[in-house]
């Protein structure tokens, strides 16, 4: 089986605004150029999958059947642009509300839902990135064996004020779509 290459990719603050425990379509606003950056990706052999802890499960604001269906929303949005996620994963876990630590490998920053994703739809994880707002979205890209990028939007700019030197930081999912694209027309 060839292992096809993917981004993964952040949600909240990476390509929607951060809005806190986002979980109605009436209060997702895509980043300025998100939508666009997922297009180009797929445009250039990408697989585009989102990986995104929502602990507001684990806490009881919202149900998964509620987190379902605005990633249908989304991907309806993405879809009407000419894009396509290809896959959506999500930790519904937060370690407050776990009564046994071990019940938990997927809330980023381990790489859990990355090597899920890779194992279910057949991706190399070397030839892969992860794109995120946090320093947790970057250390599961690593812990994973992706390249990664920092993004400034969402809580980036803060983050990447103690982040390390070599860690590749651009402004936005935009800017860090054409990077990708870019490294991958060199290699």
């Amino acid at each position: 089986m060839i292992l096809r290459k993917a981004v993964f990719v952040d949600r909240d603050g990476t390509i929607n605004e951060e809005s806190g425990y986002l979980f109605r379509k009436e209060d997702c606003r895509f980043i300025p150029g998100a939508v666009e950056a997922i297009v180009q990706l797929n445009k250039a052999g990408f697989l585009v999958v989102v990986i995104t802890n929502q602990s507001g499960i684990a806490r009881g604001y919202y149900s998964a059947a509620d987190l379902e269906q605005l990633h249908l929303h989304m991907a309806g949005e993405i879809a009407a642009a000419g894009g396509r996620i290809d896959g959506w994963y999500y930790c519904p876990h937060h370690p407050d509300y776990l009564t046994d630590s071990s019940q938990c490998d997927c809330r980023k920053p381990l790489p859990g839902m990355l090597q899920r994703a890779a194992h279910e739809l057949g991706i190399d994880l070397a030839a892969s990135w992860m794109v995120g707002d946090k320093i947790a979205d970057v250390s599961a890209g690593v812990a994973a064996g992706c390249q990664t990028i920092l993004v400034k939007t969402g809580y980036g700019a803060a983050e990447a004020l103690s982040a390390p030197e070599e860690l590749i930081i651009l402004d936005d999912f935009g800017a860090a779509a054409a990077f990708i694209i870019e490294q991958t027309l060199k290699g």
